[in-house]
């Protein structure tokens, strides 16, 4: 799987990412891309590893981007409802391919999921983007 090229920035991105992703090929293109594109990326294979980084609140975390379907007890909904009882702030954007699934997030994620599987690497960034244009205007 070969990603596009990221986009050109003009400044250094302080934002961290949270990328929890059980494809370990998968979760290593949007890693790398989103590390191309200059944001800091810290890896979970499923929902009970982001939980253990999370829980560190020495850690800045601005987003979370999770599957919607993982292994274990944890998937991607019950991260997201995780996420928002404790650790304020952050926000959550989830990927997923059932249409079910995107109508259920809907209130989980700020703008609702606005991706599907599979997704292209430079959607995330965009959509990264502008949760924290919105973030910075609403600061």
């Amino acid at each position: 799987m070969t990603s596009p090229a990221p986009p050109a920035t003009s400044t250094t991105i302080a934002e961290t990412v949270l990328v929890v992703e059980d494809d370990i090929l998968i979760r290593l293109v949007i890693a790398q891309y989103l590390r191309e594109c200059g944001y800091k990326v810290i890896e979970a294979a499923n929902g009970e590893e982001a939980v253990i980084v999370l829980k560190q609140a020495e850690l800045k975390i601005d987003v979370v981007f999770s599957t919607v379907q993982m292994p274990g007890a944890m998937d991607g909904f019950a991260l997201a409802r995780w996420t928002r009882q404790n650790r304020k702030g952050v926000d959550v954007i989830l990927a997923g391919s059932p249409s079910r699934a995107a109508e259920a997030a809907g209130d989980l994620c700020e703008s609702g999921p606005l991706l599907s599987k599979p997704y292209e690497p430079r959607q995330v960034v965009d959509r990264i983007r502008r949760l924290m244009a919105d973030r910075a205007r609403q600061t």
